[in-house]
């Protein structure tokens, strides 16, 4: 055999290899498209859980008695709003944001709470 020929056949070996190698990407890359799985939603009624919060201990006549309040929280309502109204100005994450989906987050009053319930 010739080097020429050698050289031929180690040509055509090499496109071929080229061309497995090519079709093999291909497939792999459309077999798995870069579409992001979303998990599913779950309703959790957040403007629902804030308005139950706040008609249960904080309007003006709450569902609970003031002394309900001050034995779950350890505070009484005046200082545990204004607890509430310095941290949310505060820290940025006690503040309300709405979610990817456009939708409202917990309020500032549902994370106080879960922080102060934690503490107490």
């Amino acid at each position: 055999m010739s080097s020429s020929s050698s050289d031929e056949v180690d040509e055509a070996l090499e496109e071929m290899v080229d061309q497995v190698v090519d079709n093999f990407i291909d497939s792999v890359i459309h077999a798995h498209p870069n579409k992001q799985k979303r998990g599913a939603y779950i309703e959790r009624d957040r403007e629902q859980g804030h308005n139950r919060l706040w008609n249960d201990y904080f309007k003006e006549n709450p569902t609970y008695p003031p002394e309900m309040l001050r034995r779950r929280f350890r505070m009484n309502k005046p200082l545990f709003l204004h607890i509430v109204e310095r941290v949310s100005n505060e820290v940025p994450y006690f503040q309300q944001r709405r979610d990817a989906c456009g939708r409202n987050g917990l309020s500032a009053l549902q994370k106080c709470t879960t922080a102060i319930r934690m503490l107490a």
